[in-house]
């Protein structure tokens, strides 16, 4: 793991939390190395939106209501893009990739719900191996790229800590949905399936979100 993946691997998994702020000194010894790999990460983790520059280091960016919901909007735009995309484009091997990722998905949650021998960090993986199989589909390399900077926030609220066996069972079928509609090749019935699975996943991170400030304020401060 890179020290760019290291913090952050740290900030979505709510170590280093919204609204903590970072130094190098404190990244360099954490980390044991020296400042400018560290001053590196911390360019590109600003770039992709997760820290802000002070005037000594950086803090983890914090997310507000209006963020959320102008962010989720721009991920269902690009999501439901490339499941549209993906209905036109997707060959046997994305369907069978697809197919492959929700039975691992379906199998998880069982797990999760019966033993608890299957962790929500599990789950999270095995969703975003579907949702990159489907986004794979659309055969635009593009999107990926676009997406990507734009699904960390669902991450850094960690979502699906917040779901419940009903909300993880919705979470499933809403695959099947997708699914299907992507393997008739029904465009926008693929679009609409990705709008309402995300939209979900957005109002459930709004109905907790002062739970998650409460949680994460005062944010802890390093000198």
């Amino acid at each position: 793991m890179t020290i760019y993946e290291s913090i952050k691997r740290s900030i979505l998994h709510g170590e280093f939390p919204p609204k903590m702020r970072l130094t190098e000194e404190f990244l360099a010894k954490k980390l044991e190395t020296s400042r400018t790999p560290i001053r590196e990460a911390l360019k590109q983790l600003e770039s992709e939106g997760l820290t802000v520059s002070m005037k000594r280091g950086v803090r983890v960016r914090h997310f507000t209501k209006k963020d959320i919901q102008q962010i989720y909007d721009l991920r269902t735009l690009l999501e439901g893009y490339a499941a549209s995309q993906a209905a036109i484009h997707r060959t046997e091997a994305d369907l069978e990739n697809m197919r492959l990722a929700n039975d691992s998905y379906e199998k998880a949650i069982d797990n999760y719900i019966k033993t608890g021998e299957t962790t929500i960090e599990n789950i999270l993986d095995i969703n975003h191996q579907f949702h990159n199989a489907v986004i794979n589909a659309s055969q635009n390399p593009h999107i990926y790229s676009h997406i990507t900077k734009v699904v960390v926030v669902p991450l850094i609220f960690r979502s699906f800590y917040w779901f419940n066996e009903e909300q993880l069972r919705h979470s499933l079928e809403a695959h099947k949905s997708l699914l299907k509609a992507i393997e008739e090749q029904d465009m926008e019935r693929a679009r609409v399936a990705m709008h309402e699975h995300i939209y979900h996943g957005r109002d459930e991170v709004l109905k907790q979100m002062d739970t998650i400030d409460e949680q994460y304020s005062p944010a802890k401060e390093l000198q």
